[in-house]
């Protein structure tokens, strides 16, 4: 049984940026932490009930990067139960892989080779189980009994989103970039991004989310209330919860805003693609899926460069392997110093088939 509050997304936008200095609290940082994070109540939530939290940092105002975390998904009682083994994050405080203090790559602000060092960073936190795209209060029946879960992953982007609108009112260079959970809403919310700045570079960046190649799932949208919560930007005339796949979240927000520079990176084994590929019924090695998927939206999109690493690791820019990753000879921080440029065409990368692929 689903119970869906669905959409009103404009309206609630609007509500979130009129509302800026109410609708907010301040965690105090300590001194030198040059992090603040930021609590919303309204429509936001948690999946365990808790208050939503996201993170804030203020550098250069005319570049923009906006980081949506990962953390996994779930659409049954199976997967959701926070009190059982759930299959993503559930709040946003701490301890939960939320905070991006806790973590290297582009969030280790003392490293010089950081291409992010200099720039001004919303860090939007997940913990809704819905890829940022949901807006329904679902009920999953279990063997110990119903779970009902808030899915509000459209509300906590758009919040984090008003803070971002109400404290860097015009960035000439915005970077919208997500891993795992994250990738999959970042170009949707590149393309809601593009309508807000329609004179700054728009790049979207995802990381550990191009090897869905699945039919429409269904089941995801339809328990999330996907379909209906979509932004407005996106033309979604004839898109249905059986029709949508994951793939056509890109080609939707090309068509929105054909300016945006998509950006993938994966690696070739990524354990955490190839988990959640079998949860979801159709597992498989990644790789071919992957390299299936990358082909097709190179030729759908106007503009696709992608990463392929080697093994199994999970993403890139939350830790230091965006530091060490090497493949076919390119450095993956030097290939995203060139990603983030507008003035540079960073290369396709692919891990060759010697052995490469299969490698750390």
């Amino acid at each position: 049984m689903i119970a869906r509050r669905a959409g009103a997304a404009r309206r609630r936008l609007a509500r979130l940026v009129a509302g800026f200095a109410l609708g907010a609290s301040a965690v105090a940082a300590g001194t030198g932490n040059p992090w603040q994070t930021i609590e919303r109540a309204g429509d936001t939530g948690c999946a365990d009930g808790s208050p939503y939290r996201f993170h804030v940092r203020v550098a250069d105002a005319s570049r923009l990067l906006v980081f949506f975390n990962g953390g996994g998904a779930c659409w049954n009682a199976a997967t959701c139960d926070p009190a059982g083994k759930p299959t993503y994050r559930v709040h946003a405080g701490e301890g939960s892989g939320n905070d991006p203090r806790e973590y290297g790559g582009a969030f280790d602000l003392d490293n010089p080779e950081n291409p992010f060092r200099d720039w001004s960073q919303v860090f939007v936190s997940y913990c809704s189980g819905d890829v940022y795209l949901g807006d329904a209060t679902t009920r999953y029946a279990g063997q110990d009994g119903d779970v009902v879960i808030r899915h509000a992953g459209r509300a906590n982007a758009e919040a984090a989103l008003a803070e971002a609108y109400a404290r860097f009112p015009a960035p000439k260079e915005v970077v919208v970039a997500g891993g795992s959970a994250g990738a999959l809403a970042s170009p949707v919310y590149a393309a809601v991004l593009a309508g807000r700045y329609p004179d700054a570079s728009i790049t979207q960046l995802g990381g550990g989310g191009a090897g869905y190649r699945l039919p429409p799932p269904t089941v995801l949208w339809e328990s999330w209330g996907v379909i209906p919560a979509l932004p407005a930007v996106l033309d979604t005339a004839g898109v249905s919860s059986d029709s949508l796949r994951i793939t056509d979240l890109h080609r939707l927000a090309a068509a929105a805003a054909p300016g945006i520079r998509f950006h993938s990176y994966d690696n070739a084994y990524d354990a955490v693609q190839e988990q959640f590929l079998a949860l979801l019924g159709h597992p498989a090695e990644l790789l071919p899926v992957l390299d299936a998927n990358l082909d097709d939206l190179h030729a759908d999109l106007p503009y696709l460069r992608s990463y392929v690493a080697g093994g199994e690791f999970h993403t890139l820019l939350r830790y230091d392997e965006l530091y060490t990753r090497e493949t076919a000879g390119v450095r993956a921080v030097d290939w995203l110093a060139g990603v983030i440029d507008p003035a540079r065409d960073a290369p396709n990368v692919h891990c060759s088939c010697d052995g490469e692929c299969r490698g750390p």
